[in-house]
C-alpha cells in the first residue's frame, strides 16, 4: 500500500526523459508519498525531463477501506480509525521547490492538469475530493448493494451526505449540465 510515489521516481530514474504521473489517494499519500517528495526535491534536476506529475485525491478518509467495509461487510464507516487529518500537499510541495496546485472545485480540474503536464519541476496537485460519493463499480452486485445500504442503515455517520451525493451524481449522469458557450 503507498508505492506510486516512490514506483514514480524509479520510474523516473528508468526512463528520465519521460514525463511520469502517480495518481494515490490522501493514504497512500500520508504513507509514503510525503516522504518521497523530498527526495524528488533533492533529484529532480539531475532528470531530462524534469516534468513528474503526483495527483492526490485529497478527501480526509482511507476511502477505499471505508467502502469495501460498508460494501462487502455492511459496516458504517468508523471514523477513529478511517479519518485522516488534512494535510496541505500542494503548499508542501511548493514548500520543497516544487510545483503545488490545489484544486477544490470540479471547473479547476482542466487548467490545473494543464499547468502540471507543461510545468519545468515535479508538480503535486491537490485534489479535494468528497469522500461521500461512492466509489462503486460500474456494477454492483445485489450482495454488496444489500451491504451497503445496511452500513448506511446501521448509522453511518456519512449516510446522509452519501445519499445526497449519490444522488447528485446519479442525476449528473442522466441529465449533464449543458456547456456554456
Amino acid at each position: 500500500m503507498g508505492p506510486a510515489v516512490p514506483y514514480a521516481i524509479a520510474a523516473k530514474y528508468a526512463h528520465p526523459e519521460r514525463h511520469v504521473i502517480a495518481l494515490l489517494g490522501d493514504g497512500a499519500m500520508q504513507m509514503s508519498g510525503i516522504n518521497s517528495l523530498v527526495t524528488i526535491a533533492k533529484v529532480w534536476r539531475e532528470w531530462a525531463d524534469a516534468r513528474l506529475t503526483v495527483m492526490v485525491l485529497n478527501n480526509c478518509d482511507l476511502n477505499m477501506v471505508t467502502w469495501e467495509q460498508r460494501g462487502m461487510g455492511g459496516d458504517p464507516r468508523f471514523e477513529g480509525s478511517q479519518a485522516l487529518p488534512d494535510f496541505p500537499y500542494a503548499d508542501y510541495a511548493r514548500l520543497l521547490g516544487l510545483g503545488g496546485v490545489r484544486v477544490e472545485r470540479p471547473e479547476d480540474v482542466g487548467p490545473a492538469w494543464d499547468q502540471a503536464l507543461s510545468a519545468d519541476r515535479p508538480t503535486v496537485l491537490d485534489m479535494v475530493a468528497d469522500p461521500n460519493v461512492p466509489p462503486l463499480p460500474p456494477h454492483v452486485t445485489s450482495k454488496e448493494l444489500k451491504a451497503y445500504m445496511s452500513a448506511l442503515i446501521k448509522g453511518d455517520p456519512d449516510a446522509i451526505q452519501i445519499v445526497i451525493a449519490s444522488a447528485k451524481e446519479t442525476w449528473e449522469s442522466l441529465f449533464p449540465p449543458s456547456e456554456k458557450v
